[in-house]
């Protein structure tokens, strides 16, 4: 049982393992940490089972027999721009391999073999149905959910171990304070509330926290996917494209087929939406595989069927989504096989994390992502859970890096409508060019100063509008820096003013250590 310390304005409580975050990551953390006998508490923002991007999705794993594996690797290195490592692409398909099936199949989804025509028998289900099942999962084996309770700040004690969180309750208009043996941040990435698909609670609140703390990261030059989505929609499923053509306005021709690990960069239609529509057509599926179409991703076409277009016979404008790093690969660095990072007690898991070594430079889109979900999941969870088991309690003092204040919610929009206008449009954060990045770091600065000053406001939902602004220009400040870093072009990253990808000599990741502004290299091992 969970420990409740007091009852004063704080929700004061103790646990041994702290999950921060309720979507895929998250409740694999929790299930895997719960099954050694821990005490685990999980906090979502939103209401576990429902929010996030996976209970909004459809969702593919990487899941390839055996015998596939060696090819498949290869594949995605080359995707990866030399950036990926194959003992970790290896340890994450056998994961999922052993995994999945008993969750899936035991619930009606079974491998489908023609899927993509991979022969991969890939195993398809829908968001909600596995967010769903998966909170069920979770609560039936102990774990105490909290919802609407985003975390603000991770708390650390006088050896600068992670021993917790604090946050808020939405809904009481309370504060919460949870002292932890071990932490496993499962937040997710984020998309600078673009309005993609599920990202709403995406706000980079995971790499802000962990950085407080010295963590380290990396990726953050390949954290600005764009996807595609029909005009008005939200619903990006850029698989069902590779049976699609694109038109400019003219009605010619400008590409056919697409399903590039490099977002809407991967197209030849990529130049044209800063200046002219883009059109899509579904022009190549055949006639009878159309109803499998639609009972495969069911959220797509009631997209389709709400904007009344038959995508089968009719041109639809599309428009690129920035989708950043939930789709990029930046994120928290992951240390070792259990996924720790640098800070001690605390584990990363999911879109949280950078996933250079399974994708490098391009993104993990669903399917990768998704198999890394279960992986790291269950990893961070078992040894969080191992961790709080053999050290005790670290909990007599707990410190969060700093007092918190809210801004009033009319002064956050504004702040984040001019930080959209900056880094959202393709032109300027797909384009790459270093004044157009030299403006971006200068403006995140500038906001920064102004979220400081002002009327304050010390409500939950000013405070909690607040940490997330701060998350985000953290996160537009660092993808700039760090592009601006990698003076080439190569996956996902666009330079315009340096169009080629340079020698093998660039071959590395950048690395950044907590807040601070510079830089160290690692060079992965393929």
């Amino acid at each position: 049982m969970v420990e409740v310390i007091t009852a004063t304005d704080y929700l004061e409580l103790e646990t041994d393992v702290l999950v921060i975050g309720g979507g895929p990551a998250g409740t694999w953390a929790a299930l895997s940490a719960r099954q050694t006998g821990a005490r685990v508490i999980l906090v979502d923002k939103g209401y576990c089972g429902t929010s996030g991007v996976g209970a909004a999705a459809t969702i593919g794993h990487w899941w390839v027999q055996p015998e596939n594996r060696e090819a498949a690797m290869d594949a995605k290195n080359i995707d990866a721009c030399g950036l990926a490592e194959r003992r970790w692409m290896s340890r994450v398909m056998e994961e999922t391999w052993q995994t999945w099936p008993d969750f899936a199949e035991s619930r009606g989804y079974i491998g489908d073999p023609t899927y993509r025509g991979s022969g991969h028998h890939q195993v398809v289900i829908q968001g909600p149905v596995y967010l769903r099942e998966m909170r069920r999962l979770i609560h039936r084996a102990g774990v105490t959910i909290m919802d609407h309770a985003p975390a603000l700040s991770l708390l650390s004690d006088s050896a600068s171990h992670c021993v917790g969180a604090e946050g808020v309750l939405r809904q009481e208009g309370r504060h919460w304070r949870i002292r932890a043996g071990a932490v496993v941040m499962a937040a997710g990435g984020c998309a600078l509330k673009s309005g993609c698909i599920g990202s709403s609670v995406n706000t980079g609140d995971a790499l802000l926290m962990a950085a407080e703390l010295g963590a380290r990261f990396s990726g953050m030059e390949f954290s600005n996917y764009y996807g595609i989505v029909p005009k008005g929609g939200t619903v990006d499923k850029n698989g069902y494209l590779l049976q699609a053509a694109f038109f400019d306005r003219s009605g010619r021709q400008v590409h056919l087929g697409w399903s590039s690990p490099y977002g809407v960069m991967g197209t030849g239609a990529a130049s044209l939406f800063d200046h002219e529509p883009v059109y899509c057509q579904f022009n190549q599926v055949p006639a009878e595989r159309r109803p499998l179409m639609r009972a495969g991703q069911p959220n797509l076409f009631v997209q389709f069927d709400r904007l009344g277009i038959d995508p089968f016979a009719m041109k639809f404008e599309v428009q690129p989504v920035f989708e950043g790093s939930i789709r990029g690969s930046g994120g928290i660095l992951v240390e070792d096989d259990s996924c720790a990072t640098a800070v001690p007690g605390l584990w990363v898991a999911g879109d949280a994390a950078s996933r250079e070594m399974l994708v490098g430079a391009s993104s993990g889109a669903g399917s990768v992502n998704a198999s890394w979900t279960i992986a790291s999941g269950r990893w961070a969870g078992a040894a969080a859970a191992k961790s709080a088991e053999q050290s005790g309690s670290r909990t007599n003092t707990a410190t969060a890096p700093h007092r918190r204040s809210g801004r009033d919610v009319a002064t956050i929009r504004r702040l984040l409508g001019a930080l959209q206008a900056d880094v959202l449009p393709i032109s300027r954060n797909g384009f790459r060019r270093a004044d157009r990045l030299n403006e971006t770091i200068a403006l995140t600065r500038d906001l920064g100063e102004n979220l400081k000053l002002g009327k304050f406001a010390e409500d939950v939902r000013s405070l909690q509008a607040a940490r997330e602004m701060e998350s985000m220009l953290f996160f537009a400040e660092r993808s700039a820096q760090a592009s601006l870093l990698r003076r080439e072009s190569r996956g996902v990253h666009r330079r315009a003013d340096f169009p080629d990808q340079s020698p093998e000599a660039w071959r590395h990741l950048q690395v950044w250590k907590g807040l601070e502004e510079g830089t160290e290299r690692r060079i992965p091992k393929f």
